[in-house]
């Protein structure tokens, strides 16, 4: 798997679309993952240039909050982001070693593709 890969998990159909076009028109490429055990059965085999973990996953209500912390206990060097909305929930994810992510509402914003292209470079 290319090192330009992203593992997306937990992410509702069109929110997947609509990440994968971004990701895609950065030169990225972008695997979909709904749980945190596929999450960590794909880490397991393959590697991630980054992890957009949802809040809630769309399958199984999964927390992507605990899913972070699981993350950064195990590969501490993965660069993880939290895809929400809400503030003190980044800023949750923040204090558990993810980078700074960014809200849906913010998909189309150029600090996005900012934050995205680091890791696709």
């Amino acid at each position: 798997m290319p090192s330009k890969t992203i593992l997306s998990v937990g992410q509702c159909d069109i929110d997947h679309s609509n990440l994968s076009q971004l990701i895609h028109s950065l030169g990225g490429a972008v695997q979909r993952v709904d749980t945190a055990e596929e999450t960590l059965k794909q880490l397991a085999e393959n590697r991630y240039a980054l992890v957009l973990v949802n809040r809630v996953f769309d399958r199984d209500g999964g927390d992507g909050q605990a899913l972070i912390r699981t993350l950064k206990q195990h590969y501490p060097e993965l660069p993880v982001m939290l895809v929400s909305n809400f503030a003190d929930a980044q800023a949750t994810a923040q204090a558990a070693g993810a980078e700074p992510g960014f809200g849906k509402a913010a998909l189309h914003a150029p600090e996005t593709a900012e934050r995205l292209k680091k890791y696709l470079l």
